[in-house]
């Protein structure tokens, strides 16, 4: 009998041979991803030394790229300036100019298949390429040789590149959608940008949606309380401008008489708005955040008030994460300013857009922050019984206006849309998923009687094209509000500072005068009543030049309480405005560009400071939760990424929505915790017993210390659970991180894939209502979702003193040195030198182009 020994070991040695040959095979197969990653990833980085031959420049253009990879782009002429912009966007940020251009014009399918079908219409319903069309037949001569010349050096680059040589994103696409190729770049695709950052920065009409939908659970006096007005004890952004005005101001507030004109039809129109959020949230998914309570900082200080003796300005835009940057900053320069050539400008630019938007020139410097104004109005129309495309108006049925949209599809056949418009704008409603199968009697389909529609100011033509350059090459205050005029969609706080010494501010934009209305819930359409008369004109609207105060500064809070026209009922809050202006106007010595660094950075939590007192005097029967109400009561209120006392009060404030508000709101309108829930919870402290505090979930009535006590414990509880047990290793930033996410690819669910283009997570301070605005919400998680998207301050007293930095980085090409080699300093609250004069530029040179022109054979 043979021993069973060698049996086994056999068995053993080929599990081994087993065993060895699946690691080679998985060490080659990893080896080879590792390969076609890294050739594919290296073919796409730009060339950014040596000499490169263009088709239609006209002379030879230079790029110096800085240690921070900062071009800057110095032309003999206007046309090779803005030619070069293009190109170098394209260098850098082609996949992210694919992406929005087709956002822009609602093709998204086109990249991405039937996934997108659905926001496609949403899109193709708000109609943005249609109103870029118009736009373009519009502008002027140099305007249109502008906006070709960017098209040109896109183009041009694309003739050089494609597929995965463009970036590592058309590698994977190869992948999804083998038919895919980009294609050239068109005048309509860069106009489209401005549409799409006005829906990204003016959706105020998602507040009309949100009372009206509470409406059907609360009543107008709670809805209302949910709502407040702008606050009495916060700034506004010209308070010189309150001495002035005389007169009565007007009053805007119809709320109860427009809430009662629609209470006959809110039960019929609010299923069309509850399923509006569908597609407005995949909308959301790929720009990000809503653009509601989010918003930017900008205050310039006059020379009276600076050690240097000349203007600081200011300026920190907020606006969603995004991987890349939303930012691409560039300097623009003609070798010779002269008639046609005019521009020595450096800044910020969007890829997709040419000039800088955001920066200054060798005479000016300009900030810009969102007014967040009321520019988009819906409208009930009552829809014919009988014939599902007309519309009542003043007792009368009207045909409305038919256009089909054909939506080509990625894999599939294409769809045909049928977008119909009222005279107020595109019907909404039909994009509306839970409306378009609704059945009537034996299933039979029948046409609603009501429909939503939307009138928005950038669904008209704009003129913000021609904006920017016009502010690109302004020399003073006058030139400057001449190209202010035309920066209409979307509406702007924009301050400024020249070299001379005068700082001013200009709110520019469309703003509608109603006949009736304040905007605040959807209104009849089928009357003229509610119709807009016209906009405010130019001049009428806020601006002062050199105020007796020697700063202005603005937070998208109110600009003036006596105005006398209707801007907006839904200012953010003014709480970032009031630390900003009392850290400057409480300074006891001349302000420092070091002084301006903290005050952008500064974390000071102002809700903190309303309820902290609070907490102190709640009872606590456990010596635990005692030792953590220390932590609050030795705080000096600044959310710093180290601190336990900020974690502590920031999961507190979750908890204190939470158990105030969940049990009565929808949980689509949970609140997030934003400036306005700041408004709602300081109101409503001051009454212990209001109905908001009892949970009605409960037998017991709650007042609001019982409410402070159980958010309290309930947040010691989850700190203890997931930071540990000793209140002293609680930390703000480990729970408030941030992760950088490609918005196409970074959010496939695919794991491999996300790894290749996001980044993160990492520590933050500060909250959305700090002046370091990194905005987390309440009702989903501890995650920041919008930020301070870039920092910038300059000096003119010297111009190469200024500073800036934005996250993650310059480039959009994922493992590029400059793809987050941002971050640590951006969240650091430190800054890279805006260089300016070629002497610094010189200096600070890592790479050479030149970019010539290539003649026919």
């Amino acid at each position: 009998m043979l021993h069973p020994m060698p049996i086994r070991r056999t068995r053993k040695l080929r599990l081994l041979k087993v065993i060895k040959n699946f690691v080679i095979l998985l060490l080659v197969l990893v080896l080879l991803l590792l390969g076609f990653i890294t050739y594919n990833v290296r073919q796409s980085f730009p060339v950014e030394n040596g000499a490169i031959a263009l088709t239609g420049l006209k002379a030879e253009v230079t790029v110096q790229r800085d240690r921070w990879g900062v071009p800057h782009i110095y032309a003999a002429n206007s046309h090779d300036l803005f030619m070069a912009q293009g190109y170098i966007h394209a260098q850098d940020r082609f996949w992210q100019m694919d992406f929005w251009r087709h956002i822009g014009s609602g093709r998204l399918a086109e990249m991405f298949g039937s996934s997108q079908i659905a926001t496609d219409k949403y899109l193709r319903t708000m109609g943005w390429a249609r109103i870029a069309q118009q736009e373009i037949a519009q502008v002027n001569a140099e305007m249109k040789g502008y906006l070709q010349a960017y098209a040109d050096g896109v183009n041009a680059y694309l003739a050089e590149h494609q597929g995965s040589k463009l970036s590592l994103e058309y590698a994977v696409l190869k992948f999804l959608n083998p038919g895919y190729k980009p294609e050239p770049w068109q005048m309509l695709h860069s106009l489209t940008w401005g549409k799409v950052m006005a829906y990204d920065l003016g959706r105020n009409f998602e507040r009309e949606i949100e009372r009206t939908i509470l409406l059907k659970t609360l009543n107008l006096a709670q809805v209302e309380e949910l709502f407040p007005p702008y606050p009495q004890d916060l700034p506004v952004i010209l308070p010189e401008e309150q001495k002035k005005q005389t007169g009565e101001e007007k009053n805007f507030d119809e709320t109860e008489l427009i809430a009662s004109s629609i209470a006959q039809v809110t039960a019929a129109i609010t299923p069309a708005l509850q399923s509006l959020t569908q597609p407005m949230l995949a909308v959301e998914e790929l720009i990000g955040s809503r653009g509601i309570g989010i918003g930017s900082n900008n205050w310039v200080i006059s020379g009276k008030l600076t050690a240097t003796g000349k203007p600081i300005l200011a300026n920190d835009p907020h606006l969603a994460v995004q991987m890349p940057s939303i930012w691409y900053e560039v300097g623009l320069h003609c070798t010779t300013k002269t008639a046609e050539c005019p521009y020595n400008v450096t800044g910020f630019s969007f890829a997709g857009m040419l000039g800088v938007i955001i920066g200054h020139s060798d005479r000016i410097a300009w900030g810009v922050t969102n007014v967040e104004p009321d520019v988009m109005d819906l409208y009930i129309e009552k829809i014919n019984p009988n014939n599902p495309n007309q519309y009542e108006v003043n007792g009368k049925w009207v045909d409305m206006q038919l256009v089909k949209e054909t939506i080509k599809v990625a894999g599939s056949q294409a769809i045909v849309q049928t977008v119909r418009y009222t005279r107020h704008g595109p019907i909404l409603s039909d994009v509306s998923p839970k409306l378009q199968h609704l059945p009537g009697n034996q299933g039979i389909e029948i046409p609603q009687q009501y429909a939503v529609a939307l009138r928005w100011t950038a669904l008209e033509p704009s003129t913000l094209g021609y904006a920017i350059p016009l502010l690109n090459r302004a020399q003073n205050w006058q030139d400057f509000r001449a190209a202010a005029k035309n920066y209409d969609v979307p509406a702007q706080n924009l301050v400024y500072a020249d070299i001379d010494g005068n700082i001013g501010y200009q709110m520019p934009g469309k703003f509608p005068i109603r006949a009736k209305g304040n905007g605040r819930y959807p209104v009849p359409g089928w009357t003229d009543e509610y119709e807009w008369l016209g906009y405010i004109d130019f001049e009428q609207l806020p601006k002062s030049f050199n105020p007796p105060q020697g700063y202005i500064a603005s937070a998208n809070n109110l600009v003036q309480t006596k105005y006398p026209y209707l801007i907006t009922t839904d200012w953010v809050y003014g709480y970032r405005a009031q630390r900003i202006v009392e850290m400057i106007a409480q300074a006891n010595q001349p302000l420092s560009l070091l002084d301006v660094e903290l005050i952008q950075g500064d974390n000071r939590n102002l809700n903190a400071q309303n309820l902290v007192p609070l907490l102190k005097d709640i009872s606590l029967n456990q010596p635990h939760l005692e030792t953590a109400r220390q932590l609050l009561i030795n705080w000096d209120l600044q959310l710093e990424m180290s601190s336990p006392a900020a974690a502590l009060f920031e999961v507190f404030w979750k908890h204190l929505l939470a158990d105030t508000f969940h049990d009565q709101l929808p949980q689509d309108y949970f609140p997030d915790g934003g400036d306005r829930w700041y408004e709602v919870i300081k109101n409503i402290i001051k009454q212990p017993n209001s109905s908001w505090w009892d949970n009605r979930n409960t037998p017991q009535v709650e007042n609001r210390d019982n409410i402070l006590q159980q958010a309290f414990t309930a947040a010691v509880y989850e700190l203890e659970q997931i930071q540990g047990k000793d209140p002293k290793s609680w930390n703000w930033g480990n729970l408030h991180r941030i992760t950088f996410r490609n918005a196409t690819l970074g959010k496939s669910g695919v794991a491999m894939i996300e790894a290749l283009f996001n980044r993160g997570a990492f520590a933050t301070g500060g909250n959305g209502e700090t002046v370091n605005a990194n905005r987390w919400k309440a009702n989903k998680s501890f995650e920041v979702t919008d930020i301070p998207s870039l920092r910038m301050i300059v000096d003119l007293k010297n111009l190469d003193n200024s500073l800036a930095i934005h996250a993650p980085g310059q480039s959009g090409h994922a493992f590029h040195k400059h793809y987050i080699d941002m971050v640590d300093p951006w969240r650091k609250i430190e800054y890279h030198s805006m260089l300016w004069e070629q002497e610094n530029v010189n200096a600070n040179t890592a790479a050479k182009l030149k970019l010539t022109p290539k003649f026919a054979n």
